[in-house]
């Protein structure tokens, strides 16, 4: 059979994966940004970009070259990889601080109805090419999204998930410090973690791992939806390690897992514990979230003075019992689309364009931690932030017999 122009259409893995794409897609584009760029004029395209990525020390910024090792495996392997710099303005008494980060976002690798141990095997294989992509490329620092060892299977309220739950320094632990020592990079690895001192609870945790393959620490996510599909308290629930910050080799990196990024207080306790960077490893839904997901993560850049680096999942995950959420809608077997988009965001309110929504992807960026302490002196937002206030009027709310300031009008109920 052939279509209408002629040409064969696409069979078994190709139609699947031009399937996905089309589903993905914003019009039949990547991104917003592909989008913007294949139909406006350039004069036109560029007025938008600054507008929608802002600038970074009065420029657009700059793409990077990675070396062709980097290119030739994101070929190989079909991931999208974008690359950009941000440049702080010259001191005379620091010299730079420039540090390569990379964000990795990935879809599943085989279906849900696959042996346990089959599925976090093939996840590995897939990932690996793009783990080595980074360190060809000489990343310093790399982040994984959420649970990136298996399906985000939380929606089925199903405990026999929880058997991808492990260890801090199990399999995958295991697996990326390998390659954390052969590429002298940090990895920020999210997992499931069964925590084998206290109860063999499950909890939502991100496995820092030094660039000697030495376990840092770990976060614990601090924030749990309980919205739509997003069951999540069925299987962990509020972390307890507060807001640490990891003083790495290449900078202070904090870790706020993808629900997190709704509470600000969440991302202003990073910034106050010293975060250069903070990364914002996610699973979430285009229904959801998407019109949330430019903002969030730009706006809290922009207000604690520090890089966000915010990583999505991309796809659609199938579990093989349908389900329901007590929302009204139909059962269902999948989340919905994950509509990938990661990107970073700078202090100085400019951003990198998004990585695919339906392609595995690679996002690098050269960031220069100058600009952190250089914003901070230009807005003074540490300066003005009146935490006494704040930090009296949270004191009376958590009292139970608060009461909100509200002034009434006491001519509110009278008729003109």
């Amino acid at each position: 059979m052939e279509s209408s122009n002629g040409e064969r259409p696409p069979q078994g893995e190709d139609a699947a994966a031009a399937a996905a794409a089309a589903a993905g897609s914003i019009g039949g584009y990547e991104s917003l940004h592909r989008l913007l760029e294949s139909n406006l004029s350039p004069e036109l395209f560029k007025e938008a970009s600054r507008l929608l990525l802002g600038l970074n020390c009065g420029r657009a910024l700059e793409a990077i070259s990675l070396p062709e090792s980097t290119s030739i495996l994101a070929k190989a392997h079909n991931f999208d990889v974008q690359a950009f710099r941000f440049d702080a303005d010259k001191e005379y008494l620091r010299q730079p601080r420039v540090v390569r980060v990379g964000l990795i976002q990935n879809s599943i690798a085989i279906p849900t109805t696959s042996h346990f141990a089959d599925q976090k095997k093939a996840i590995m294989e897939k990932v690996k090419p793009m783990i080595d992509a980074a360190g060809d490329a000489g990343v310093n620092i790399l982040c994984l999204q959420e649970a990136w060892t298996m399906p985000f299977a939380f929606c089925t309220r199903e405990k026999r998930w929880c058997e991808f739950a492990e260890s801090v320094d199990g399999e995958s632990t295991q697996f990326l410090q390998q390659l954390a020592k052969k590429y002298n990079m940090v990895i920020v690895s999210p997992i499931l973690e069964r925590d084998v001192n206290h109860g063999e609870i499950v909890w939502n945790t991100a496995v820092v791992i030094g660039n000697h393959g030495n376990i840092i620490g770990i976060h614990r996510k601090n924030h749990i939806p309980r919205v739509g599909d997003f069951n999540e308290s069925t299987y962990y629930m509020e972390g307890n390690t507060g807001h640490p910050v990891f003083e790495t080799a290449y900078g202070k990196i904090g870790v706020n897992i993808c629900y997190g990024r709704h509470h600000p207080l969440n991302w202003l306790a990073f910034g106050l514990n010293g975060a250069e960077i903070v990364f914002n490893p996610s699973a979430t839904v285009g229904e959801l979230s998407e019109p949330m997901w430019p903002i969030e993560a730009r706006n809290a850049a922009i207000a604690n003075s520090y890089f966000v680096g915010s990583i999505n999942r991309v796809g659609t995950e199938v579990f093989p019992n349908p389900f329901t959420s007590g929302d009204g809608k139909p059962q269902h077997a999948d989340f919905g689309h994950f509509y990938g988009s990661s990107h970073f965001s700078a202090p100085d309110a400019s951003c990198t364009p998004s990585l695919s929504r339906y392609r595995d992807g690679l996002m690098i960026s050269d960031m220069d931690l100058n600009l952190c302490r250089q914003i901070k002196d230009k807005w003074g937002f540490r300066m003005t932030a009146r935490y006494d206030t704040y930090a009296s009027l949270l004191s009376e709310y958590l009292k139970p017999d608060f009461k909100p300031q509200v002034i009434v009008d006491p001519l509110i109920n009278k008729s003109v």
